[in-house]
């Protein structure tokens, strides 16, 4: 097998039946105040998630998926319960230590690609590569998501979908240990968000990145080794893909 190839998944499974959880939430509820009115945003989860794992979040809007979602990366902190990341408690963090959590640890994508329209393909990934502690350079970044000659474009020279691929090219660049992607084919047609989608499924298997994604599309569904459904701030249902035979399902 060639050195960087994914392992196959009877040793994914034997491989993280072993580890300790990336996340252990317990209890977590998030609540907001709109005027007078307050709103439960999340009612109480209880959720781990394990490394290597791809998991997909699926509910309506207002459910709390993109809430919990932050809580995850340190972009929010709930309102009661805990979060851990592997020893470390983010609940007791103050903005400094999640700010260093985040630049480390955690990489983000979202609906919108947020790309510097002044700056090419590799110098938009460069930006992140530039601080990160161990980075991947921005060719190889660009290459893994299928851009290896795109180098040098710039944004407006690219599709939508070559855009978010940039976007996610440079939230690998920094080897996160985490990638959070939030609606990530949102702005695109449903042809070429399933290819987007398609992109990251596979960087999880090559990367090993604990990988969570809300989406709509349903194709991604079967891809993943849990699908999480919310519903009004609470975890609805939750199954699991044998086909995937992540060892992250055998412990549910």
């Amino acid at each position: 097998m060639p050195p960087d190839a994914p392992p196959p998944p009877e040793d994914r499974a034997a491989s993280t039946a072993q580890a300790a959880p990336v996340f252990v939430a317990r209890g977590v509820t998030r609540t907001f105040r709109s005027g007078a009115t307050e709103v439960h945003a999340l009612r109480g989860i209880d959720l781990e998630l394990y490394a290597g794992e791809f998991v997909v979040l699926l509910g309506p809007s207002g459910s709390g998926k993109s809430t919990l979602l932050n809580i995850l990366g340190g972009l929010d902190v709930p309102t009661s319960g805990s979060v851990r990341f592997r020893d470390h408690d983010l609940t007791s963090w103050d903005d400094a230590a999640l700010t260093h959590y985040r630049r480390e640890h955690v990489g983000f994508v979202f609906q919108f690609y947020n790309l510097m329209p002044t700056l090419t393909a590799r110098e938009n990934v460069a930006v992140v590569t530039d601080i990160a502690r161990d980075p991947m350079s921005p060719e190889e970044a660009l290459r893994r998501v299928g851009l290896g000659d795109h180098l040098d474009r710039f944004p407006a020279e690219l599709s939508g979908g070559e855009q978010q691929r940039v976007a996610i090219a440079r939230s690998i660049a920094k080897r996160p240990d985490v990638l959070l992607c939030d609606e990530p084919t949102g702005a695109l047609d449903v042809k070429t968000g399933i290819t987007v989608l398609e992109v990251i499924e596979r960087l999880n298997r090559e990367l090993g990145t604990t990988t969570v994604i809300i989406t709509h599309n349903a194709v991604i569904a079967a891809m993943a080794d849990r699908v999480i459904t919310l519903s009004d701030g609470r975890i609805a249902s939750l199954q699991c893909n044998p086909a995937r035979a992540s060892a992250a399902s055998l412990v549910w």
